[in-house]
């Protein structure tokens, strides 16, 4: 059978890493673009691509990858360098900014709208997760927070023990009149949602009155409201002001005990009060006074009083995080990228050799190494992102303090050996 001389039009691979990049070509090859525009960008893109090629050896054979496929890697390898240094500075800050401002971003992660370059910046530390937690807890304890509290009254009735504040209050909220026309600053707000009294203003203001007026109060419980601040014109005493406080919790104790066993209970918002009103001189006159809070069980909707962020940030997800600007990335982040793009050139090079596992040649064949290059490739970027992540991890704001404080102390430590000084004057 005769045999046909082939003629092949080239000599040369058709798919071969040039020795150079391009800066014009750069940007038309991105398939995001994130970084067009920035010159800085586009020449390190371009310098990798002579890099690869000295590290693949380009130099004794053929690269089948295209400078396209360099600069699409180190795209890649620059947004996956922004993601894990975001990922860490997120956990540094993400308890000082819950509730703060969040952002919208378009497809490439770019921030359209809201606070800007907040990834670059060294947030004020405002324990934000632990605010929220002690702001409520105080609101409920009743010493402090920014649960808005009010107060409510209504007059007793002689004979009537029982009263029902969640209705007295509701109906108090929804007319914007107590029972006896005055307005209440808890106008609509209510609505039907449960009330949680916080406090009842039981004793009248009679009480107080006593403990200082005739027949009672500092005069006869412990007379120590004037004892020794004058004697035989010698000395001077002041009873501290605790004294009187100590007094008047005293008198408020000896007529609960002794005399009228004024006491209250409440139930689910059902307060019976005791003795009956108007035994004792209790009559009509008198106004119950009640502190409350409503307890709005919608935890999504923002507090007409004051901003409490229930619409801001509230996971890594909403923090206003863009990708990492090029230029605000140092020497250390640049090293990476470049062998993170080294390692991902040669995933595609592996990739595309696998198409090929042999390729013949007169009287022998030759066999690619994809597998290589595959196992290769994985492992470098794995370790690449480790090592980065471990060493983020070593100095996350909490570790910084944790160094701080062991060099403060090893300082001091240092010192107990060292002579102190003798002042002579």
């Amino acid at each position: 059978m005769p045999t046909t001389k082939l003629s092949p039009l080239s000599q040369t691979s058709a798919i071969v890493l040039t020795s150079t990049g391009s800066t014009d070509l750069v940007t038309g090859s991105l398939p995001f673009g994130i970084y067009t525009g920035s010159a800085d960008f586009i020449s390190g893109a371009s310098d990798q691509v002579a890099y690869v090629y000295k590290k693949l050896g380009g130099d004794v054979v053929d690269i089948e990858i295209t400078a396209n496929q360099v600069y699409t890697a180190y795209e890649e390898a620059v947004l996956e360098y922004s993601y894990i240094v975001n990922l860490h500075q997120g956990k540094n800050v993400l308890s000082s900014i819950l509730g703060n401002t969040t952002g919208t971003f378009d497809h490439k992660g770019d921030l359209k709208t809201g606070p800007s370059a907040v990834n670059l910046t060294y947030p004020r530390f405002q324990i934000g997760y632990g605010k929220k937690v002690s702001d409520t807890m105080a609101s409920v304890g009743g010493f402090g927070g920014t649960i808005a509290e009010f107060s409510a009254s209504f007059t007793p009735v002689t004979n009537q023990q029982d009263y029902n504040l969640q209705t007295i209050i509701n109906d108090a909220s929804t007319s914007g009149v107590d029972d006896i026309g005055n307005a209440v600053p808890f106008s609509g707000l209510v609505a039907g949602k449960r009330v949680i009294v916080t406090q009842v203003f039981y004793k009248t203001p009679r009480a107080m009155w006593r403990f200082y007026g005739y027949y009672g109060g500092i005069g006869v419980v412990g007379n120590m409201s004037t004892y020794g601040q004058y004697a035989d014109d010698s000395s001077f005493e002041v009873v501290p002001v605790w004294q009187n406080k100590l007094q008047a919790m005293m008198y408020e104790d000896s007529i609960y005990t002794r005399t009228s066993h004024f006491s209250y209970e409440l139930i689910d918002n059902k307060l019976r009060i005791y003795p009956d009103p108007g035994y004792w001189d209790f009559s009509e006159l008198d106004r119950m006074w009640v502190r409350f809070y409503v307890d709005d069980q919608n935890a999504w909707e923002q507090n007409s009083n004051y901003t409490d962020g229930t619409q801001g940030v509230n996971n890594l997800n909403t923090v206003p995080f863009d990708n990492l600007p090029y230029a605000n990335i140092n020497s250390m982040g640049k090293q990476w990228i470049r062998k993170y793009c080294l390692a991902l050139c040669k995933e595609m090079l592996g990739q595309v050799r696998g198409k090929f596992t042999t390729i013949p040649i007169p009287g022998e064949s030759v066999t690619l190494n994809h597998a290589d290059l595959l196992s290769q490739a994985k492992e470098e970027q794995t370790q690449l992102k480790e090592k980065l992540v471990e060493m983020l991890k070593e100095v996350e704001y909490k570790e910084l303090v944790k160094y701080d404080a062991e060099l403060s102390e090893g300082t001091a430590t240092v010192f107990k050996g060292s002579p102190l000084p003798i002042f002579v004057g």
